[in-house]
């Protein structure tokens, strides 16, 4: 019962777990670096892929411990397969998984911070058990006085105060995984980039009013589109960090995984979030980037609904255009266009030949560019990144603007959530379609 009642807390306490997390993790490595002239080249290989599950499992275990902000801060690494082996970072997603939830009475007087009322007070009923827990916060069910059901979503207490220790603590981690990946994955990483999106985007998670104003904004950008379900806050029941939002019934999307449930509403499914990803990119500028299956629901009629609006990544206009630029000449094939575009997003320095990137940009979107049925299972994720990994140490390319951070996060995501569903489908000609709505809607 003991990990219910709240998070890991104390700047010494948290600091010392991290760094010795982190001096885990670095020793280890440099002992399996130290016994390779003594291994053969098989052996060699098989130790240091041991080597990256043991630590990605510290660190999954240490974000357990320690919950709050740095299982989130984690979470968020969890899509970077140019830090660790994809069999590793596998490992790591498993920190998306739900976490035990906290005591009610906890959450209680969190309301009691936030509205001088307990639940009991503010709501006709109230679920003391919570239905879903997450890294910074939990749901619970709920009923307003006028009789509609809402969900209610409260901060873990004590998130905030570890905020800062975290962020400090991580850098401390990102140096060990810089060094890692820089000796043993032949990549060559800006921490400071990933630092400070991550910082960023967290401190975004924590504010419940930022994510209000998110639910309200995805409410007026999808207005015309009937298939999507989206909650509605309660302003006069949410604050920084208690949100109350009307309650969405359905079934977890990744219950439509799999052979066995129905082909037609896989396939429906398969499509509408498909497109609906592309069209923040492309048209909107706008993407929800906590691309978890747990965060979406389908509902029977059947509609896509979702439920978590905390990771919102803004583009400027800039790069939504330029991204828009980009898609038109991958599907046209223009190699010199895709360079521009490469170059316009800051993937390119001005002067660096754009050929070996361009290559790279054509090996990652092989799935929208194969205009036939295609099924996600053709794609080889894991291995295309470690060709796209030599590659890239092989020609230097190692830019990474900050924009493209939680975008990665949000196109693995769509690889894993087509590949659950396995749907075999034209993507390239519902990329094209996508496309051809932004450019419409640019115009």
């Amino acid at each position: 019962m003991a990990d219910r009642k709240k998070i890991t807390s104390g700047r010494a306490r948290r600091a010392i777990k991290i760094g010795g997390l982190a001096s885990q993790v670095g020793t280890s490595y440099l002992w399996t670096s130290i016994r390779r002239p003594f291994l053969n080249a098989a052996r060699y290989e098989r130790e240091m892929l041991d080597t990256h599950l043991r630590n990605a499992r510290r660190i999954v275990e240490g974000s357990k411990q320690l919950r709050g902000a740095f299982m989130k801060l984690i979470q968020m690494l969890s899509t970077r397969a140019d830090l660790l082996p994809g069999e590793a970072i596998d490992i790591l997603r498993t920190t998306q998984s739900s976490v035990p939830p906290m005591d009610y009475k906890l959450i209680s007087q969190q309301f009691r911070r936030e509205f001088s009322k307990s639940p009991d007070q503010l709501f006709a009923g109230f679920e003391t058990e919570a239905f879903a827990a997450a890294s910074l916060g939990q749901v619970h069910r709920a009923r307003l006085k006028s009789g509609e059901e809402v969900a209610v979503k409260i901060q873990y207490p004590g998130v905030d105060a570890t905020v800062e220790q975290d962020l400090r603590n991580l850098r401390l981690l990102l140096r060990t995984l810089q060094a890692v990946a820089a000796d043993v994955m032949r990549q060559k990483i800006d921490t400071k980039t990933i630092y400070a999106e991550l910082e960023e985007r967290l401190r975004e998670e924590l504010d419940y009013v930022n994510e209000a104003r998110n639910i309200n904004q995805f409410h007026k950008l999808l207005d015309g589109d009937s298939d999507i379900l989206i909650p509605r806050v309660i302003k006069e029941l949410s604050s920084r960090r208690v949100l109350t939002m009307t309650y969405l019934d359905g079934y977890p999307l990744a219950d439509v995984f799999g052979e066995a449930s129905d082909p037609e509403l896989r396939a429906w499914v398969a499509s509408k979030y498909y497109k609906l990803v592309w069209r923040q990119i492309l048209e909107f500028g706008v993407l929800h980037t906590d691309p978890q299956p747990g965060n979406y629901l389908v509902t029977y009629h059947p509609h896509l609904a979702i439920l978590d609006f905390g990771s919102v990544r803004h583009f400027s206009d800039q790069v939504r255009r330029s991204s828009l630029q980009l898609a038109q000449s991958i599907l046209k094939r223009d190699d010199r266009g895709v360079g521009a575009a490469l170059l316009k997003l800051g993937y390119l320095e001005r002067g660096q030949d754009p050929s070996p990137l361009v290559k790279v940009i054509y090996i990652l979107f092989e799935p929208v560019i194969t205009d036939r049925p295609f099924h996600p299972d053709e794609y080889d994720a894991i291995g295309k990144a470690a060709t796209v990994g030599e590659m890239a140490f092989e020609h230097k390319l190692y830019k990474s603007p900050r924009h493209s951070i939680f975008l990665l996060r949000a196109l693995v995501g769509l690889d894993g959530i087509m590949k659950g569903l396995g749907v075999k489908q034209n993507y390239c000609a519902m990329f094209r379609e996508c496309v051809r709505q932004a450019a419409r809607a640019t115009e």
